[in-house]
């Protein structure tokens, strides 16, 4: 099969084996992949595997054990290798493609979808009425993030990004409030919109060297959940404002989590977002899409969801 692999000159179109699935996984024939940043990571360290971590396609076949799906269901999954005209996922990281919902859309949401609900739902615990802050918004995560919140009941919903443009798409994509992150005030602003109480919820893409600023417009027992560190992996911490706002601080990542907490965890995402799915509600802008395999056939890849290029 055709695959774009990652070498040391960069991406390569290359034909390699087609994957067998194992116990427990699904052989899918890939229609759309999402490139995500980390995908670009992959791609520098050259490491000879395909790119690509989330898409949508067909099942092709199904490994032992298999009774979720069937050969034929139309499924979005996570996972690796998505680059490529056939891509093996676990069962644990697969849905079924909502009925009204296209594969060029599919293929673009899964990690958001997965990353955001766990955020929102499983660690923040968003509720009616709860105020909800979105730090380092404007990709397809915080997107979903800021969309769930919503779903949830947030009254308020807010986004920070550094680029004016970004913030003005964070506007157009139903935030309430789109604040600059490096102007000092910004922090006072959130303060005065929320009459002093401060936000309920925050989901951190940025963390690095102004992390204190989120302890500050934290409410008291509020929650941080720290999805990412686009600003830096370490930063001050001011223990007392934690200590004395008693703010559960929570850390996430796939990287740790086993094939079993993975399951469990699209399971819940796909149970509480598929109707919602089914209805529209929680689509991505979809930057590019671009044909990656196969000219003139179905393959397809788009860049990552990103607010300022819609």
């Amino acid at each position: 099969m055709k695959a774009v692999v990652a070498t040391k000159q960069g991406a390569s179109l290359q034909d390699i084996p087609t994957p067998e699935p194992g116990a427990g996984e699904i052989l899918v024939r890939v229609h759309t992949a999402g490139l995500n940043r980390a995908d670009l990571n992959t791609l520098r360290a050259g490491a000879g595997q395909p790119i690509g971590m989330e898409w949508s396609g067909t099942v092709a076949a199904l490994g032992p054990g298999v009774s979720a799906f069937r050969e034929g269901d139309r499924v979005m999954c996570s996972g690796k290798h998505a680059f490529a005209e056939y891509a093996v996922a676990e069962v644990g990281r697969a849905m079924l493609v909502p009925q009204n919902l296209d594969f060029r859309r599919a293929g673009s949401m899964m990690l958001a979808l997965q990353t955001a609900h766990d955020a929102v739902v499983t660690h923040g615990s968003v509720q009616q009425g709860d105020i909800v802050l979105v730090h380092g918004a404007a990709a397809g995560v915080g997107l979903m993030a800021a969309k769930i919140a919503r779903l949830r009941g947030a009254a308020l919903v807010v986004g920070t990004s550094r680029n004016p443009q970004r913030r003005e798409a964070l506007l157009q994509h139903g935030m309430d409030l789109a604040l600059d992150s490096s102007d000092p005030a910004w922090v006072e602003a959130l303060l005065e919109r929320t009459e002093g109480r401060g936000v309920d919820v925050i989901i951190d893409h940025v963390s690095g060297a102004g992390f204190n600023d989120l302890l500050k417009v934290a409410a008291i027992r509020g929650r941080i959940v720290n999805v990412g560190r686009l600003g830096g992996a370490s930063g001050p911490f001011d223990f007392e404002t934690h200590a004395f706002k008693r703010i559960r601080y929570t850390g996430v990542t796939f990287r740790t989590r086993s094939t079993e907490e993975v399951a469990v965890l699209t399971a819940a995402m796909a149970k509480d977002l598929s109707a919602e799915l089914e209805r529209g509600g929680l689509t991505l802008p979809l930057v590019d899409v671009l044909p990656a395999l196969n000219d003139g056939d179905s393959h397809y890849w788009r860049s990552t969801s990103r607010a300022e290029n819609v």
